[in-house]
């Protein structure tokens, strides 16, 4: 991995030598399992006399002639870079190379249907990974036109940015597939799939007129579970939404969505051909907080063919203008124009949560982070340059106006049609709309890192009017920034048996102390809730009064938002160990049942599950997993048959279930013998309760063979993997890791879910023996593995479960010892965030 990597300062110095025009692309797909023929003409200008690099990873370079003359594959390429010297003003390079499927979802991923055995391909280029795939300058800011000629077997549909033509036949059951050049891109959102997909079409009109040809793709295996008509409704409703919001119409002539296997993401904006993780098709029911996830997924990747896609950043340390614009943008239209009408609620929730998680971790950074190098942006795809990033543009919308701050948008987007920008070219445009000096708002929340406290101060009188009323602002001692927030107070009262709001104000909050005139001389409520509305990007906490009666009232609050923002406040404070785990696992069971909300229901559940078994006192984890667990199992009996409350209750039974009892019920629910009314165990509620009785061990390697017969898919593999790996033994656990770390074949989601069923263990002591050789890896792996791979057992294999002093220890004379790779540093750093966070909530909760 280090010798792929690419400098900014490299780029920088690359791009005042280079302009690239344009790429013809010719691919061979027949050539056999392992590699594939990638054959790239580029043309592009140049300074006259100036030396630089293309780049292309390969695994034989068979020519490369640079303006006529043959060059020596051996001098010039070294397998990732190929130097290019004396360049003239105007240049034409010929690059004919193999080039490498990959089974880690980046470059052109190779999977092979177990169902059927076909072959499926897909294509994932960000950030790094189009040169996998052909020669080229991998950098955003040198964009071209690109030509993709691809020789394929004849029954497969082959795919890729522009229209896919009619193919031509080329002999022994193969077609050549030769699409029109695309508009000017960057590199990255490039894209090619190919193999016997399954598609259905449709259509719709642009504000422009023209007619956009829509196509959703799956595997064939998959096909009979595609609800392509709803995918098809929701895009529809995004297009209308995004060209009216945007004033700009489609800026491509089509638009496919292709849900592809083993894809590490959620999804990709490829311009014209976005790909989805195929989880996405549903063979087995799935939450609602699910289902409302994948309308927000498909609206944020239709966000990027303006942000993004048409307007590029320049650089990476830009990465936000993509994703937290695409964040913003597509929870505001699932608000707006579709059924999901409580997406602000589910992004306070879960996309809030990720936020103030990722940005009290000692790897925090600036939204505009500093990207010195690729490794850096592969890990800032995180909780900052998303969740904070999209969460600070909505406090901006606040300040600004939504309607100025669109109408900022649709102007950057005509301004900077098909180029490169920068932070500034944005806030330019939005100054100039707003008529706001961005200029200290963008210092404070763009260029500093750390989020806020607030809290609010009152004082009242013996007939509970309100004599003083102030927002307190702190900060972080490592990030001391005070910043300006927009935010709403809202005061609730008790009205029969809800708690509603009946008064609410807006201001503006700066400094440490901000004072509240308006509500002195009112009387108190019984619950103040600062950052109503959740306007503002901001940690709160509740006056001591309102905490009380939140605590004793949750379930009767009014407002499914403002139950949100108090559940977080809670687990806010549970988290930084100012309040008990275990008042919050009693907290969370006694007010989940009356919850409203998918993604409140499931992200509450989380943080429930990992309260009982890392916050909580040691001694007291084991008595409360199972009291938790039964009262899971109590609510789901209660809740309403066939309800998505009920079924996420019996999930997050098997996910902690660890008595005999609690095991012989979760065996019951699988063979039939338990029955709830309305719950089906389908095929992935089969395996969740399977895993459970593996982790507990009332099943295993037998069960897990039987359960795989029956479901020999990719879905089962990945069930199978974190099966095997729950096995509670110390042998079940070195077989697991021997699996990952002994070899390099296993493809990347089988490593994932293996990481995932390792970190499941019934006796945390059984994980003790890894600590040592987790530590004795990670610079092989770093070195021998790809990015995203590494990535998985990095995180995946950490015994985060131990949680305990030895760990913590271990990890830091690691960190002592290793000052270098900075990327792998801070994923290790993050992981001694958790286990750090962990013991001082357990320290907490022993005093409670």
């Amino acid at each position: 991995m280090p010798g792929e990597n690419l400098t900014r300062i490299e780029a920088q110095e690359r791009a005042s030598l280079v302009r690239t025009h344009s790429y013809d692309v010719t691919l061979d797909l027949t050539t056999g399992p392992e590699t594939f023929r990638s054959t790239t003409t580029v043309r592009f200008s140049a300074r006259e006399g100036a030396s630089t690099f293309i780049d292309a990873i390969t695994r034989t370079v068979h020519s490369v002639t640079l303006n006529g003359v043959e060059l020596d594959p051996a001098a010039v390429s070294d397998g990732v870079r190929i130097q290019l010297d004396g360049l003239k003003d105007e240049n034409e390079l010929t690059v004919d190379a193999d080039a490498i499927y990959t089974n880690t979802g980046e470059g052109l991923h190779r999977f092979v249907d177990p169902v059927d055995g076909e072959v499926y391909l897909y294509s994932q280029f960000e950030v790094p990974d189009s040169r996998r795939m052909f020669a080229v300058f991998e950098q955003p800011d040198l964009k071209a036109e690109f030509t993709f000629t691809v020789t394929a077997p004849e029954h497969w549909a082959v795919v890729s940015n522009s229209p896919t033509p009619e193919p031509q036949a080329a002999g022994d059951g193969t077609k050549v597939w030769s699409f029109a050049p695309t508009p000017v891109i960057s590199s990255y959102i490039t894209a090619l799939v190919a193999g016997p997909y399954q598609s259905v079409h449709s259509e719709l009109t642009s504000r422009d007129g023209r007619t956009i040809p829509l196509g959703v793709y799956t595997r064939k295996s998959l096909a009979e579970y595609l609800d392509a008509d709803y995918i098809f409704d929701k895009t529809r409703e995004g297009f209308a939404f995004y060209e009216k919001r945007f004033d700009y119409a489609y800026p491509f002539e089509k638009y496919d969505q292709l849900f592809v296997p083993e894809f590490n993401a959620g999804a990709m904006e490829n311009a014209g051909a976005v790909t989805f993780t195929e989880t996405y098709v549903f063979r087995s029911k799935v939450t609602d907080a699910i289902k409302e996830r994948r309308v927000v997924t498909i609206l944020h990747e239709l966000a990027h063919m303006w942000f993004g896609d048409l307007v590029t950043m320049k650089w990476w340390n830009d990465l936000w203008l993509n994703e937290s614009f695409a964040e913003y943008a597509s929870t505001l239209a699932t608000a707006e124009a579709t059924e999901w009408t409580e997406a602000w609620t589910t992004f306070t929730a879960m996309e809030k949560s990720w936020a103030y998680r990722q940005d009290q971790l000692p790897s925090t950074h600036p939204i505009v982070a500093t990207i010195n190098d690729l490794e850096d942006v592969q890990v800032n795809f995180d909780g900052i340059t998303y969740a904070k990033g999209a969460s600070v543009l909505k406090q901006l919308v606040a300040w600004v106006g939504q309607e100025d701050f669109l109408a900022g948008v649709a102007q950057y987007f005509k301004k900077h049609a098909h180029g490169n920008t920068e932070l500034k070219d944005l806030l330019v445009e939005l100054e100039a709309t707003s008529g706001r000096d961005l200029t200290d708002w963008s210092t404070k929340w763009l260029e500093t890192a750390g989020v806020n406290t607030l809290r609010p101060e009152i004082e009242v009188d013996a007939d509970g009017t309100i004599t003083s009323f102030a927002v307190l602002q702190s900060a972080a001692a490592d990030y001391p920034t005070i910043r300006p927030h927009r935010l709403a107070i809202g005061l609730y009262n008790r009205q029969g048996g809800t708690l509603i709001r009946d008064q609410r104000i807006e201001l503006d909050v700066d400094g440490e102390r901000t004072e509240v005139a308006d509500l002195v001389g009112t009387k108190r409520p019984d619950l103040v809730l600062i950052n109503d509305d959740d306007l503002a990007y901001a940690k709160i906490r509740l006056d001591e009064e309102s905490l009380k009666v939140a605590i004793e009232h949750l379930s009767d609050i009014e407002s499914p938002l403002a139950r949100s923002l108090v559940w977080g406040a809670v687990w806010d404070a549970t988290r930084d160990a100012e309040s008990s785990a275990s008042d919050y696992v009693r907290l969370a069971l006694g007010n989940i049942a009356s919850e409203t909300e998918s993604t409140t229901i499931r992200t509450t559940l989380n943080q429930l599950v990992l309260a009982a078994t890392a916050y909580v006192a040691p001694e007291r984890q084991k008595q409360t997993v199972q009291d938790a667990a039964d009262a899971l199992w109590e609510l789901a009996k209660g809740a309403e048959a066939g309800s998505d409350a009920q079924f996420q209750f019996v999930k997050f039974f098997a996910a902690l279930a660890s008595t005999d009892e609690q095991l012989s019920t979760i065996a019951g629910l699988r063979e039939g013998s338990v029955t709830l009314d309305g719950l089906t165990v389908d095929t992935d509620l089969s395996w969740e309760l399977l895993i459970a009785l593996v982790a507990g061990g009332a099943a295993g390697t037998a069960e897990i063979d039987a359960a795989l017969a029956a479901d020999n898919t990719a879905n089962g593999g990945q069930f199978a993997a974190q099966a095997r790996a729950s096995i509670p033994t110390l042998e079940g656990k070195q077989a697991a890791w021997d699996s990952v770390f002994g070899s390099d074949s296993l493809p990347n989601t089988i490593v994932r879910y293996t990481g995932i069923g390792f970190q499941r263990a019934k006796d945390k002591a059984v994980l003790a023996q890894f600590v040592e050789p987790y530590f004795a890896a990670l610079q092989g792996i770093w070195t021998s593995r790809s990015y995203k791979i590494a990535e998985y057992l990095v995180e995946g294999m950490y015994p985060a479960p131990l949680a305990n002093e030895e760990l913590r220890d271990a990890t830091r004379a690691w960190l002592d010892a290793n000052a270098e790779p900075a990327a792998l540093r801070r994923m290790v750093v993050e992981n001694l965030a958790g286990v750090e966070r962990a013991l001082a909530a357990q320290k907490r909760d022993a005093s409670a």
